[in-house]
Parts: C-alpha cells; structure tokens; sequence
C-alpha cells in the first residue's frame, strides 16, 4: 500500500510511535443494489473501498477521491454511516496507527468496476446476501448502510463496534 507523503513525513519525526489518523470507508451501491468490494493486494482480504483523506481535504470529498482511485468507479456520497474509533493496529515495519473511520453510504454514479491501481488484486460488484467475508466490522457496516437508518452509528462506551 502506498504511504501518503504527509505520512512518511511525520514518520520521518515521530518514528513508529502510535500516529491518530482519520480514514473514509464507502459503502457503494450500484442501482442492482451491488456492494463494491475490492480484494486488497496486501492482504488478500475482501473488503470496502477506503483510504485517507489528504490534510484539509473533506472527508467525503476524499472518499469520492479514494473510490475512484481504486476502483475507477464515480460515486456521490449520501449520508455517513459511522464514525468508529478502530484499535490500534501494527504494521510490518512497526508502525502503529490508530484509525478514526468515517464509514459513508455512496451511489455510483459512473465508470467502470475495475483494478484501478496497486492496492487492489480484484474489484467486483457483489449482492448484498453473498458478501465474501469481509474485514473487520465491514459486514456490519453494509447492513447499517442498506438499512437507511439516517442516524450515523456511533460509539458510546469502550470496546462497543458497530453493529
């Protein structure tokens, strides 16, 4: 996965100490009712378009960026689905990140399904009732977001998940 600059920049200062991040999840949905997944090439896992938001970029603005990036898919982004705070997670080189992620349910609204760049090893359009499994609490979110519950979830003691 490529590392955004600003990110080895503040690397390059704080070493791998425990860096707070935002990161944009979108739940896509084609007019069939298709979820947009991609097989992420560092993993092999199945999961939501996501990514992080550049400094001063607009969450949605960057997950719109994100989307089509990565899949080549154009969304509009409706409504925000969640707002987590992710454990910490460490990665191989011994980064440690800890994610506040803004999950949103997004219409496509052009381009094509496709590996759009490095990050992903398939992109695909996948009914809603034969979701592979996916990372995390992404299930989760999918059903949040194709309920139309207009309220966002949102945590409200430690160690709740979306749900």
């Amino acid at each position: 996965m490529p590392v955004p600059e600003f990110i080895r920049d503040l690397r390059s200062v704080i070493g791998h100490a425990p860096l707070w991040l935002p990161g944009v999840t979108g739940v896509v949905t084609d007019d069939a009712g298709r979820v947009l997944l991609t097989q992420r090439s560092d993993t092999g896992r199945w999961a939501l378009p996501s990514g992080i938001p550049e400094p001063g970029e607009q969450l949605a603005v960057a997950l719109a960026r994100e989307v089509l990036e990565e899949t080549g898919v154009e969304v509009v982004v409706d409504r925000l689905v969640s707002l987590w705070t992710q454990p910490p997670m460490t990665y191989p080189n011994g980064d440690v990140c800890q994610f506040v992620d803004h999950a949103f349910a997004c219409r496509a609204v052009g381009g094509t399904a496709h590996v759009a760049d490095d990050e992903s090893l398939q992109v695909v359009w996948c009914e809603p009732a034969h979701l592979p499994e996916l990372v995390g609490v992404q299930v989760q979110l999918v059903a949040r977001a194709l309920s139309g519950e207009p309220v966002p979830w949102f945590a409200r003691s430690e160690g709740e998940q979306p749900g």
